[in-house]
C-alpha cells in the first residue's frame, strides 16, 4: 500500500475504533483496573485493550506491517531503523493519568513510518471527538479544515506548551532552568498532560511552541508529522530533524522554534 492517504485512512479508522472503546470504558479512578509502571506512570487495562484493538485493525488492513506500541512492545528499539518496510507507531491512550482522573485531555495517536520516513499521522482527541491527520506532502487537517501554525514570532507574545520529565526525575533541575527562562520571556506556559495533543495545538496555532524532555517515539510520531505539514518545525534539542526516535523534542512555528532552541541550549 503506497498511497499515504490510504495509510492515513487506515490509521483514522483504527483510532476511531480505539476512541469508541476508550469512551465506553471511561470510569472513575477508584473503579478502573490500573497498575503503576513507574514513578507517576500508570497503565490501565484500557490502554492495553486499546492497543490490542489498534494493532489488530492495522495489521489486518495492511498484512505484513508491524506495530511499535507503548503497552505491548515497550522494550523494542524506539527507532525507525527497523528491517520491515511499514511500521506503525502507536500510543493507544496518550494521557492515561488524565483519563484516570476524568481530566478531558487524552488522545489516541497512530503514525505510519515507511522505510524510515514519517508518511502518515493521526491524533484523535477522544473527549472532543476531533480527528487530526496529516500525510507527507499532503498537509495537516482537522475535519476538513487545513491546519497552519501560528504566525506570532515574538516570544513575549507566545504561548508555549510543555510536559514534565516525570519518568526521569534526574532531569528535573535542567527542566526547571528551562522553565524559568522560558516563562520569564513568554506570554505563558501550559502543561496539559498529553504530548500528542500539545503538538496538535502547535499545528493549529494555539501554541507558538512546545518542548519536553525524555519523550518516547509513540508520544510524538504522529504529532510530529502534523506539525511539520502545518508549516512548523520539530527537532531534538540539537536541532536535528530526526524522525521518531525517543528523546527530547522542540516544536513550534519556525521563528519560535529557533528561539526555543537558543534558550534551551543556554539553559
Amino acid at each position: 500500500m503506497r498511497d499515504y492517504r490510504q495509510l492515513a485512512d487506515v490509521a483514522r479508522a483504527a483510532a476511531e475504533q480505539a476512541a469508541a472503546y476508550v469512551r465506553k470504558a471511561v470510569r472513575p479512578l477508584a473503579g478502573a483496573a490500573w497498575s503503576r509502571k513507574g514513578i507517576l506512570d500508570y497503565v490501565t487495562e484500557v490502554d492495553r485493550g486499546s492497543e490490542r484493538l489498534i494493532a489488530s485493525a492495522l495489521t489486518e488492513a495492511v498484512p505484513g506491517s508491524e506495530v511499535l506500541g507503548e503497552e505491548l512492545s515497550p522494550q523494542r528499539p524506539q527507532s525507525p531503523a527497523l528491517p520491515h518496510q511499514l511500521l506503525w507507531v502507536v500510543d493507544p491512550l496518550d494521557g492515561t493519568t488524565n483519563y484516570l482522573h476524568g481530566y478531558p485531555q487524552y488522545a489516541v495517536s497512530i503514525a505510519a513510518v515507511v522505510e524510515g520516513r514519517l508518511v502518515a499521522g493521526v491524533v484523535l482527541d477522544v473527549e472532543r471527538d476531533l480527528g487530526y491527520h496529516a500525510t507527507a506532502g499532503g498537509g495537516a487537517w482537522c475535519d476538513g479544515e487545513r491546519l497552519a501554525v501560528s504566525n506570532v514570532t515574538e516570544p513575549s507574545l507566545s504561548l508555549i506548551g510543555t510536559g514534565f520529565p516525570f519518568r526521569t526525575p534526574h532531569l528535573l533541575p535542567r527542566y526547571l532552568r528551562h522553565f524559568t527562562a522560558i516563562s520569564a520571556a513568554t506570554a505563558g506556559i501550559r502543561r496539559a498532560g498529553s504530548a500528542a495533543l500539545d503538538l496538535v495545538d502547535v499545528a493549529r496555532g494555539r501554541f507558538e511552541g512546545f518542548w519536553e524532555l525524555d519523550l518516547a517515539a509513540w508520544d510524538v510520531a504522529a504529532g510530529t508529522l502534523i506539525v511539520r505539514e502545518a508549516g512548523g518545525v520539530v527537532t531534538d534539542l540539537a536541532g536535528s530533524p530526526e524522525v521518531v526516535c525517543q528523546g527530547s523534542k522542540v516544536a513550534g512555528n519556525p521563528a519560535v522554534h529557533a528561539w526555543l532552541l537558543h534558550v534551551l541550549a543556554t539553559g
